[in-house]
This record gives structure tokens, sequence and C-alpha cells, in this order.
């Protein structure tokens, strides 16, 4: 019995540790990102600024405009009007029950981005919600890249920072510091702001925040239920464990 229970304890643990390992990879401090699934409000303003600001480029494959309105108690006509901005590669106008797709093809982003343009339906399930958080705050000046722009999270990106006028531009500050191996190293030190955007400091990091949490919704739409579920999943396993060993006693019970 003592032995099931560890393994249970080592199994549980270590999915734990890698899902944190997974989540600080890349050897930027990440910031913790503000969401919270259960706030439909939240979930709302970030589905506006992912139409707004990201649909037009990437898409979101997995998903279709009328199940978002579906969870977060939209009617359709209220999903065409806030979400659907953009029109099908082949020139109609997108409909409610459509998958959130682009008219942007490879070819296309490949000459002017230089790179194909990723689908965005389980970013935050492979970088995870802090690296997003930390990525669309974290772009700074830097003349040495086509866009004008680099970032801490993802050096020498090819996205140019399109919610720029909203967080304004800014410029970030390294320091020198001599590494163990007896070279000079730069280390990022602070931001410093050259040109105030729309919002401030603060409503930016809230308008970032429900980006991210809407992304994460939308990485697993049924998280919620999938933790709910879980903690019944588990009490069965501890019970179904009990029962199994008292088998296991009285069966071997006259072996010697």
């Amino acid at each position: 019995m003592r032995r099931l229970l560890t393994v249970i304890l080592l199994a549980i643990s270590t999915l734990s540790v890698s899902g944190f390992v997974m989540a600080s990879a890349g050897g930027v401090h990440l910031d913790h990102a503000p969401g919270d699934l259960t706030d439909t409000e939240s979930l709302k303003r970030g589905a506006q600024a992912f139409a707004n600001n990201c649909l037009s480029c990437h898409a979101a494959d997995y998903m279709r405009y009328n199940r978002i309105g579906k969870d977060l108690g939209w009617t359709d006509v209220e999903v065409a009007e806030k979400l659907i901005n953009t029109r099908g590669a082949d020139g109609e106008q997108t409909k409610v029950g459509q998958l959130m797709k682009v008219a942007m093809d490879n070819d296309y982003a490949q000459v002017a981005f230089g790179t194909k343009i990723p689908g965005l339906t389980v970013i935050a399930r492979a970088k995870g919600a802090d690296w997003l958080y930390t990525y669309l705050r974290t772009f700074y000046l830097d003349d040495s890249r086509p866009s004008g722009m680099n970032n801490l999270a993802f050096p020498d990106v090819g996205m140019p920072h399109v919610l720029w006028e909203k967080q304004g531009l800014q410029k970030a500050v390294f320091k020198t510091e001599m590494g163990t191996d007896g070279n000079e190293k730069h280390i990022f030190d602070k931001m410093e702001i050259v040109q105030a955007g729309t919002m401030s400091v603060e409503e930016y990091d809230i308008y970032v925040g429900d980006l991210v949490n809407f992304m994460v919704y939308m990485g697993e739409p049924v998280q919620l239920e999938r933790r709910s579920m879980g903690k019944y999943v588990l009490i069965f396993l501890f019970i179904f464990a009990i029962v199994a060993y008292m088998l296991k006693k009285e069966y071997w019970k006259d072996v010697h």
C-alpha cells in the first residue's frame, strides 16, 4: 500500500515539475500571467482583443466562433459583431459556425515576414501563459531588426509589435557583468519608455492579461470541467487502490 501511494505521489510531483521547467525555459524571467478562466468578462475582453489584433494574421484553426459564443454567453449576432472582422480566402464573409481562419496564406507570409505564420489555437498550451504574458510586454526598440523591434522572451522575433500604439515604445537597458568563464555578458536590467502609448502601464498589463486569459481558454475550452472531474477521478483511484490491496491480501493469504 505504501509503495502504491509513493508511486502515485511521485507521478504527480514529476508532472508538476516538468510543467514548471517547460514554463520557465528560455533563459528569461517570466512574469506571472494574471489569468482566471472563471472570469467571463475577462475572457470576453480577451476574445475581442484577439479578434482585433491577432486574427488578421494568425488563425485559430481548431476553434469555431460559435463555440466561443456558447461558452462566453454571446448570441450568434453578438459573436458576428464582436469577433468577425475578416473574410475567408475565397473572399466570402466568415460565418459564426466556421473555424477561425485567416485569408493570409503561407506563401505571402513567407515573403512579407520571412516565415510562416503559426496558428494560435494551442499556443498557450505549447508556450505557457506566463511566457505569452511576458512576450507581449517585452518588445523593445532594436534598429538591427527588420521591424525595428526585438523581444526579450523571443530574441530576433520576426513578428512586429502590433500592440505598440497601446503600450508605446520602450528600450531595453542592459548591464554588463563578468561571467564565470571570464567573458563579459549583457544582462537585462530594465525597460525605459521612449514614447508613451494610449494606455498606461497598468492598463496595458490588464489588456494583455485578458488576451492571454482568452488564449489559455482557447487552448483547452473544457479545462474547468476537466479539473472538476479530476478530483473525482483521484478519489476513485484512491478508493480503488484500497480495495485492490485488500483483494490482493485475500487472494494471497494462503500462499506461503
